[in-house]
């Protein structure tokens, strides 16, 4: 396992997926992106779980170059919408839709409701696929191929308006104020932001099982 494929295109995702992944490089393992590979291919995300997507994207890259490769799914889900947008976070309003649009829908979609119901999470899923696992008595199906997932999220409630910073590629994130800190997600220090990052958290759990793979 020479090397391993994070599979987005997003820039804002892939930074914090390489940083969960460095204590890889201590085995010498190299991360590579989809534009490092001048990939711009995707999938049809058709699943109805951040799972079943992340899954989805995980193997469609993987078996395209033939490179582990690691995929998340995720986004905002609030109760009181019916869970919404749920799997649809990204395109809820069409694949091209700006942040400010999404933040905007969001607010509007609220507008009025009361502070115990703007209860809203933000989840991810991440998963690792290798077409041939390093350590066979590892293997998770019949075909020898390994699918890892961890999963994770972070509660918090929808504000009525937006956090003036923001970060470009996380719309949610600047309207998620965070329960632990009474803050909004995008005003939390760096100590705070490690404290409760799901996608860290989930990445610290698959780093150790893929660790495992590695040095059997």
């Amino acid at each position: 396992m020479k090397s391993i494929l994070i599979a987005t295109h997003n820039k804002a995702k892939l930074k914090e997926i390489k940083q969960g992944l460095s204590p890889l490089k201590k085995l010498s393992v190299k991360i590579v992106s989809l534009n490092d590979l001048k990939i711009k291919r995707e999938p049809k995300e058709i699943g109805e779980t951040f799972k079943e997507n992340a899954i989805l994207k995980a193997k469609f890259y993987g078996k395209l170059i033939n490179l582990p490769t690691i995929a998340d799914d995720g986004g905002l889900v609030i109760p009181y919408l019916n869970n919404e947008p749920g799997v649809k976070s990204r395109r809820w309003l069409g694949r091209e839709a700006s942040d400010e649009e999404l933040i905007n829908y969001t607010l509007l979609h609220l507008k009025g409701v009361k502070k115990a119901d703007r209860t809203a999470y933000l989840e991810t899923c991440i998963c690792f696929y290798s077409l041939v696992s390093p350590n066979p008595q590892g293997s998770r199906n019949p075909e020898g191929s390994v699918i890892i997932c961890e999963q994770e999220k972070i509660k918090g409630h929808i504000a009525e308006k937006p956090s003036p910073r923001r970060i470009e590629g996380y719309p949610y994130r600047a309207l998620l104020i965070i329960d632990k800190f009474n803050k909004y997600y995008d005003d939390l220090t760096e100590k705070e932001h490690v404290q409760v990052n799901h996608r860290l958290k989930a990445l610290e759990r698959l780093v150790i099982k893929i660790k495992d793979l590695i040095e059997y």
